[in-house]
């Protein structure tokens, strides 16, 4: 592991945590990293449209309000989603009304496309340390990646890996463990306040995608991946410059 001298990025990073806020107006502070941790849903992919419309359909067939389930379907297991929403019906009902839902949305790429800069951003990061980390099954993470055109990393912690999801920080914890870097030493991307927590959890800097992640207090925000401009550093590890985002 890299020494703890004051120019290493491990040093670095307990005043990037000090520093980086999510602001507008101003860049926030550039954040050093030796591996990035990302989110799939709404942090490299916009699948909002084939999420509400397998969503919503759920919720009518259960008598609920739909907009009511779209808060709290983002960045979780359908299992678990489940099992809020309707507490005191049996799990293994829950994860077997999941896996069938699973099987809509993964059949249903209709309008999903890559969040505005996904693709050069996992270019420019292809050669560093990086794995994808999320709440979707290895078929929908798939067929999600393929049907926005982007590149799969080669490590990937998806549902079947974990014992808990999101807000659970094991998946972060598991593929920080796998890069072979220490949670202080990576740096999340998410867009959902389950994912926010579980980066937070695991000990992580947690950057925010998009309009929902501001509200759910990450080191920094960006608007979009096209805010963020990825600096290699000499001897190994990275810097992430970030563009303000809204407020």
């Amino acid at each position: 592991m890299p020494s703890d001298t004051p120019d290493s990025p491990k040093a670095q990073d307990v005043q990037d945590a000090q520093d980086a806020r999510p602001a507008g107006g101003r860049p926030a502070a550039p954040l050093t990293a030796r591996a990035l941790l990302l989110d799939m849903d709404g942090t490299l992919v916009d699948s909002d449209a084939a999420v509400e419309r397998v969503w919503r359909d759920w919720a009518a067939g259960h008598g609920l309000d739909g907009d009511e389930v779209m808060k709290v379907v983002h960045g979780r297991q359908g299992h678990a989603t489940m099992a809020e929403l309707l507490p005191g019906r049996p799990m293994e009902v829950n994860h077997a009304e999941n896996r069938r839902l699973l099987e809509r949305e993964t059949a249903d790429t209709e309008g999903v496309v890559p969040v505005p800069g996904a693709p050069a951003f996992l270019s420019a990061i292809e050669h560093l340390p990086h794995a994808l980390v999320t709440s979707a099954s290895v078929p929908l993470a798939t067929a999600r990646m393929n049907a926005a055109g982007l590149r799969m990393p080669p490590v990937r912690v998806t549902a079947e890996s974990v014992g808990a999801g999101k807000p659970h920080p094991e998946g972060f914890l598991k593929a920080a463990g796998e890069l072979g870097f220490a949670p202080e030493e990576c740096v999340v991307f998410e867009d959902s306040g389950a994912g926010v927590a579980a980066g937070r959890a695991a000990g992580m800097r947690v950057v925010g995608v998009g309009p929902r992640a501001a509200a759910f207090g990450p080191t920094a925000h960006v608007p979009t991946l096209e805010g963020i401009r990825v600096e290699p550093l000499p001897g190994g590890g990275l810097r992430l410059h970030l563009a303000p985002g809204p407020r």
